[in-house]
Parts: C-alpha cells; sequence; structure tokens
C-alpha cells in the first residue's frame, strides 16, 4: 500500500501555539511517500516509536533541497505517511474522519513522546491538509479548517540553510528563565497578534490579514532581540522591509531560524522583491496548498 502526507508552512503561531494561542497552518504539496510492500531500514524516531520494526519504507525528499531539510515539517509528514500506510494496509479508510483522528493521534503521541514536547501543528497539517487554525486547549488539541483570504497572494522562500527549532526553543527557554518578566511580555504580544491574525483571516480583506501578520512578524522579531534568538535573521529582516513597500509582508515560518520564509501580499511578489531575495541567497518554492491530507497513491 502506498500513500502520502503533504508537509506545512506555518503562518503564525510560533512559539505563542505552546501558550495556547491559535496558530494558521497550511498544508503544501510536497510530500512524504510510503510504501508497506519495502520495509524501511532506517526509521526515523518518531516513526520506530510509532510502529517499533514494522515500518513501511517512506521518501521524503521532496522535502529536502540539495541535501537541506527545508523546514517544511519532513518528520511529520514521514511519520504521518507511515502509519496511514499502514492504516491502509489492515484495510482501513483514510478518508475516514475516525481514521484520521486515530493517525493524528498516534502521530502527536509519538512525536512528543520523541522530541519531548511540542503542541502537534504540524502533524495536524500532514494528516487534515488544506488550512488549519490550530491550538491547544488546557493541552488537548482543537483542529479547524480555515480558508486564507480572497486575493491574497502566498508565496514560499528557502534559505538554502536548515534551521533547528530545538535549539531555538531552548534558546527561548533559556531566556525565560534569565528574565521571566521580559519573557512573558513578549509571549503576551506573540498570543494577542496571533489571535488578531485568525481573526483577520477568518473575516477580513487581504489587506487587512497581511497588517495582522506583520504585526505578528515584528512579535517574533521582538522575541528575538529580546532573548538575543536568532528567530529573525538579518536577511530575513531586508525581506521584511522590501515587502512593505510593496503594502505585503514577509517573515520566518514557524519558529524561523532562517530556513523557510513566507511572502503574503495582495499581488505576487514583483520583479524587484524576486531579485532582493535572490541576492540575499533565498530560493522561491513552487508550492500549492495541499487540501487532502494523507492519502493513498499510485504513484
Amino acid at each position: 500500500m502506498k500513500t502520502r502526507a503533504p508537509g506545512k508552512v506555518m503562518i503564525t503561531g510560533g512559539y505563542s501555539v505552546l501558550e495556547g494561542a491559535p496558530a494558521l497552518v497550511v498544508a503544501v504539496d510536497r510530500y512524504a511517500h510510503a510504501d508497506t510492500d519495502r520495509p524501511e531500514e532506517s526509521p526515523t524516531a518518531e516513526v520506530a516509536h510509532a510502529l517499533g520494526d514494522k515500518a513501511p519504507a517512506c521518501d521524503r525528499s521532496e522535502l529536502f533541497h540539495e541535501g537541506a531539510k527545508m523546514g517544511l515539517g519532513s518528520s511529520a509528514a514521514v511519520l504521518v505517511a507511515s502509519l496511514g500506510a499502514t492504516f491502509a494496509a489492515r484495510g482501513q479508510d483514510l478518508q475516514d474522519p475516525d481514521v484520521r483522528s486515530n493517525i493524528f493521534s498516534r502521530a502527536r503521541d509519538a512525536h512528543v513522546q520523541v522530541q519531548g514536547g511540542g503542541s502537534g501543528f504540524d502533524v495536524a497539517a500532514s494528516t487534515y491538509g488544506g488550512v488549519l487554525r490550530y491550538s491547544l486547549l488546557s493541552g488537548v488539541p482543537c483542529v479547524l479548517h480555515a480558508e486564507l483570504p480572497e486575493e491574497l497572494h502566498f508565496s514560499v522562500y528557502f534559505s538554502g540553510e536548515s534551521a533547528r527549532t530545538s535549539d531555538l526553543l531552548a534558546q527561548v527557554r533559556e531566556f525565560r528563565e534569565r528574565d521571566p518578566n521580559a519573557h512573558q511580555r513578549c509571549l503576551i504580544d506573540l498570543a494577542q497578534a496571533s489571535e488578531f491574525a485568525v481573526q483577520q483571516c477568518e473575516a477580513g480583506t487581504a489587506r487587512e490579514f497581511i497588517v495582522a501578520v506583520r504585526r505578528f512578524g515584528e512579535a517574533l522579531e521582538e522575541l528575538g532581540e529580546a532573548g538575543d534568538c536568532p528567530i529573525v535573521p538579518l536577511s530575513f529582516k531586508r525581506l521584511t522591509v522590501a515587502a512593505a513597500e510593496e503594502r505585503a509582508t514577509f517573515l520566518p515560518s514557524g519558529a524561523g531560524g532562517g530556513d523557510i520564509g513566507v511572502f503574503l501580499g495582495e499581488a505576487p511578489p514583483s520583479e524587484n522583491f524576486v531579485a532582493r531575495a535572490s541576492q540575499l541567497g533565498m530560493h522561491p518554492l513552487t508550492l500549492s496548498i495541499d487540501r487532502y491530507g494523507v492519502r493513498t497513491t499510485s504513484l
């Protein structure tokens, strides 16, 4: 049995989703492909935790660029594709809501156990697909489908370098221990900005949503500066300024660190923006929203 599960791009919710704020995450059409006809010789730690030595072979090359992990949620996509293939091989319908819920629960549990925490938003994107509003209510995941505003242009760029989310989270934890009051102020600002961005996504225009997401990006930059964490690299800051000149915004995806950047505008990025991004080493990725999540495939 063959399955595939999409990667993800997080628009808002970095760090604040762990504090209960809603996140916006988009499943994208780069996939992990699992195949139960072949065993996986070197399963990831998450897959080994979920499936032991019964893991199907899984190809995650679409989620890498010239050997570098792009930050599109490869570990979550591999885990969900592997579980999906295993479930489908047992005759379970991956479109059944109960089956999907079971895949999500098992995948999130394995992710949390292996990684020592995490919200699970990337697992949700790989499982359900589409645009999601994801939050933790007293630690319990709440997954709701959403839609980006009409006339919003969504572009994704990769810096060519991988970022380690675990390192960034550790640095933010050190900031909390060093200056809990400053850390709390930053997290409150992030949470409020993410909540407002979700509201504008659901009820606002593209222009209003862009402004709200820009505010979240500013709060993310403030957290990095206050905690002396490389959440928003200089190249990203320069592209944020360039995007603002065309009534758009540019910000890191997820925890930041310099891998994936997201451009949101009322029009595609201008030739000047694309040239500036290229000068700064940013590679545009041809991505679309994946609407279906994990599913069987004949590929």
